[in-house]
């Protein structure tokens, strides 16, 4: 089975291709310009490189959140674009859960932090068992001070919202906050590609028609609207 994922949560966005257990091709790319300038051709080129056309993958995969609401969307409407003209399955994975596979094995807790803007983070606390993480916190928008509360044992922070809101950890937590290397502090389109594997292999298929992005929390353009509304 070949399998094709994006990942487009944060600035840095990527794709990887896997057959089976192997891992084909993986590409990453800065957005700084927008991710519909540069997906579909990042997408070609990693198809390239690997000798394959849309039509040798079997599986199209995202992850669907949460994240930047701009880079959902695109690599939402991507992804279920390549599905429809291609007739192929789609598989999704939480952005959170597979962001947290940078760290597998390890004896602490992993908390992968995203900047929710307005001084929250996107957040989710996994701990490894058995072969995969489990939830300790379940996947939320929330506010620095608010999550930390929530975290007394050892913790490994990852991720764009670690790095905004390090001394605030730092000075809250002490000893019990870790940080991941630079490497690890990026989603990984190889990630989703491995899990989504595993969800394709057990027939666990998403619609393309129904599925929606992972946002957790209304859009600014939402909100605003609602708050006219109410004026």
């Amino acid at each position: 089975m070949r399998l094709l994922a994006i990942e487009t949560s944060t600035m840095l966005g990527g794709v990887a291709i896997m057959q089976d257990d192997s891992l084909v091709a993986e590409s990453r790319m800065s957005v700084n310009i927008t991710h519909s300038e540069r997906l579909m051709t990042e997408i070609d080129h990693v198809l390239k490189q690997s000798g394959l056309t849309t039509n040798d993958i079997d599986v199209f995969a995202i992850a669907i959140g949460p994240g930047s609401f701009t880079g959902l969307r695109v690599g939402l409407s991507t992804v279920k674009g390549l599905v429809y003209a291609t007739g192929k399955r789609l598989v999704s994975i939480p952005t959170l859960e597979a962001f947290a596979w940078n760290i597998p094995f390890s004896g602490y807790q992993v908390c992968p932090l995203l900047d929710a803007r307005k001084k929250e983070v996107y957040a989710g606390i996994f701990r490894w068992n058995e072969g995969g993480f489990l939830r300790v916190l379940e996947e939320q928008s929330i506010d620095v001070v608010g999550l930390l509360s929530k975290i007394s044992d050892v913790t490994i922070f990852l991720g764009e919202g670690a790095l905004l809101y390090r001394e605030t950890i730092e000075k809250t937590l002490s000893q019990k906050a870790i940080f991941a290397h630079p490497q690890e502090m990026v989603p990984s389109p190889a990630n989703v590609a491995y899990l989504c594997m595993k969800k394709a292999l057990k027939g666990e298929f998403d619609d393309p028609v129904t599925l929606k992005p992972l946002y957790l929390r209304k859009s600014e353009a939402e909100m605003n609207a609602k708050t006219q509304v109410a004026d």
